[in-house]
């Protein structure tokens, strides 16, 4: 039990980037590939580690968060505010387009197991599940309590990954091309753009401002340091498993147009009855809710450190930033609505942030006013380096994709 109470940001930032889209991706991997691109997910852990290890100890250390460092030490006026401003609205337009992808896919775990229901009003008709879905974030982030929280989010990642490492159990898969799959990199024909959306879908930029003040809400500083790490490494790995076991869930089905997991739902039906659809159902309303909690939360604490303001959930200001992004969410996602130039600019601006930040993080990690003794080893950088160079053409084949370069 004492491990279990170290435990925490790390559980928030696997919630965060086990979200519908990563359900989605992870789906369509096994599905078209079955075990063979199992290793770019551990590519995808190992690199989340690094990154997300720097980001908690510069918020262990450091007392501040990545965005309000960034703020600090940028001299130049100009830069700053360009860097702000960049920050700002990528993370803010960005998370709000992914939010409405978070509520659509926690309701389309709930309508595996009911039937669709809508409220007309006048001309326009809305989804009730996002509208309930959306009441729940609303609450569970009006609370402004991080432990409650904390121990909400870990609850439905642990049921989550139940649900989803089940499923995986009961496809039977051959374990000797799982761990082929896992240890020998291969890049089948037509798969990069599938290997660069598990990556991508992985490291989460908005998830290194996230964890640099959720560890602040949790420890109190460096003597907290070797707690952090191990839960980033346990949390992390453990987010990996999920995502892996989503992968080989998918790979049970010889059926390269599935392309969702109420496909998948239904493609296992024939193996495995109403099982498999409880199980991907629980799987895809706990991803879709946890991820519709923690995107709003790391806008808001990205606001408070571009700006300046008390890290406090409770506070009016960080309130009216989480609001405005789950508000945007819900509408979206109760109108049906996707807008493909909504879609595109996420894609671009998240393609663009990712790099951009991971580079900014490297930067702060290397400043001996900020972390002290507590820099970067030159093992540290050169793994750093080499992950904003990968993101970096990550980015690049975002933006390949959506303007039709690749």
């Amino acid at each position: 039990m004492k491990i279990l109470k170290d435990i925490g940001p790390g559980v928030l930032i696997a919630a965060a980037f086990i979200g519908p889209g990563t359900v989605t991706v992870c789906t369509i991997a096994g599905a078209k590939y079955q075990f063979v691109l199992l290793w770019a997910m551990v590519f995808s852990i190992i690199a989340t580690i690094i990154l997300q290890e720097m980001s908690a100890r510069l918020g262990l250390i450091s007392r501040k968060g990545l965005a309000e460092v960034v703020r600090n030490e940028i001299a130049n006026p100009a830069f700053k505010w360009l860097a702000i401003v960049l920050i700002m609205s990528a993370i803010l337009v960005g998370n709000a387009a992914y939010e409405a992808g978070n509520i659509s896919g926690g309701v389309l775990g709930m309508e595996l197991l009911r039937a669709q229901a809508y409220l007309d009003i006048g001309s326009i008709k809305l989804n009730i599940y996002s509208l309930e879905l959306g009441a729940v974030a609303f609450i569970v982030l009006l609370m402004g309590d991080y432990k409650f929280i904390e121990k909400t989010l870990v609850f439905l990642v642990v049921l989550m990954s139940l649900a989803f490492i089940t499923t995986a159990i009961i496809t039977t898969p051959n374990l000797i091309e799982v761990f082929r799959g896992l240890l020998i990199p291969s890049i089948p024909q037509g798969s990069l753009l599938i290997i660069v959306a598990l990556i991508g879908t992985t490291v989460v930029p908005y998830n290194l401002f996230l964890h640099s003040s959720l560890v602040q809400e949790k420890w109190s500083g460096a003597k907290d340091l070797s707690k952090a790490r191990k839960d980033t490494h346990i949390s992390i790995i453990g987010g990996g498993v999920v995502s892996m076991a989503i992968i080989i869930s998918a790979a049970a089905i010889q059926n390269s147009d599935v392309s969702n997991a109420v496909d998948l739902a239904e493609g296992l039906k024939p193996l495995f009855g109403d099982y498999a659809k409880y199980l991907l159902a629980i799987g895809l309303f706990s991803a879709g809710i946890t991820s519709a909690i923690t995107a709003p939360m790391a806008a808001a604490y990205v606001a408070a450190g571009c700006f300046n303001w008390d890290a406090d959930l409770k506070s009016t200001r960080m309130r009216m930033v989480w609001m405005f992004v789950l508000s945007l969410g819900i509408v979206f996602a109760s109108l049906g609505f996707k807008s493909i130039e909504v879609i595109k600019f996420a894609q671009v601006t998240n393609g663009l942030l990712l790099p951009l930040i991971a580079l900014f993080l490297l930067w702060v990690m290397n400043r001996k006013q900020v972390l002290g003794a507590y820099v970067n080893s030159n093992k540290q950088n050169i793994l750093g380096g080499v992950i904003v160079l990968i993101t970096f053409v990550l980015g690049m084949k975002s933006l390949g994709k959506v303007f039709g370069w690749l």
